[in-house]
């Protein structure tokens, strides 16, 4: 493999064995279900982390909400669509299980991150005594995760490839 063949996009959409190998119908499917047929990721699952950030943000301005920041729970791309009433949840696990590898270990990359951050800050909010405190954890987190869900949405919409160790260290 040439050194510029890693970067270059895949040259068709992720296809599964199901569509009987009907590119046309697959994509159809793929855009209806509103997953990139290009990567075969779906943004739906940024909810999952935007409804983190959503509780961090809130804790600031009522430190009663860090009880509810501390009920979530980190889900991995197949859990988040196994567990969601999402319409075409099952379409979604086979578009990411097919899709480039490349793209999906990026993908996983940063939303590994943000797992991690999201876990750290869990656990520190939960041995914090004061609301300050709490607060002030909720501000980083959110500083830090934010960048990494529009990275990862960059990813699902065929973004270029990341560096996950750069947007950190420019936080």
């Amino acid at each position: 493999m040439t050194p510029n063949a890693a970067k270059t996009a895949p040259s068709c959409s992720p296809q599964p064995a199901l569509t009987g190998g009907d590119e046309d119908v697959w994509t159809a499917q793929l855009r209806a279900a509103n997953i990139n047929p290009r990567t075969g990721l779906a943004t739906d699952y940024l909810n999952h982390f935007n409804e983190a950030i959503m509780l961090l943000e809130m804790i600031p301005e009522m430190p009663e909400c860090a009880e509810d920041f501390l009920g979530w729970h980190p889900l991995s791309y197949r859990e988040h669509f196994t567990a969601s009433h999402f319409k075409a949840r099952d379409l979604a696990i086979a578009a990411y299980d097919a899709a480039d590898a490349d793209v999906r270990v990026e993908f996983d990359n940063i939303t590994a991150a943000m797992t991690s951050i999201l876990t750290a800050v869990s656990i520190a909010m939960r041995e914090a005594k004061h609301d300050k405190t709490r607060a002030t954890l909720a501000e980083q987190a959110t500083g830090w995760v934010k960048p990494l869900v529009s990275l990862a949405g960059g990813v699902i919409n065929g973004g270029v490839e990341a560096d996950v160790d750069t947007i950190m260290m420019a936080r």
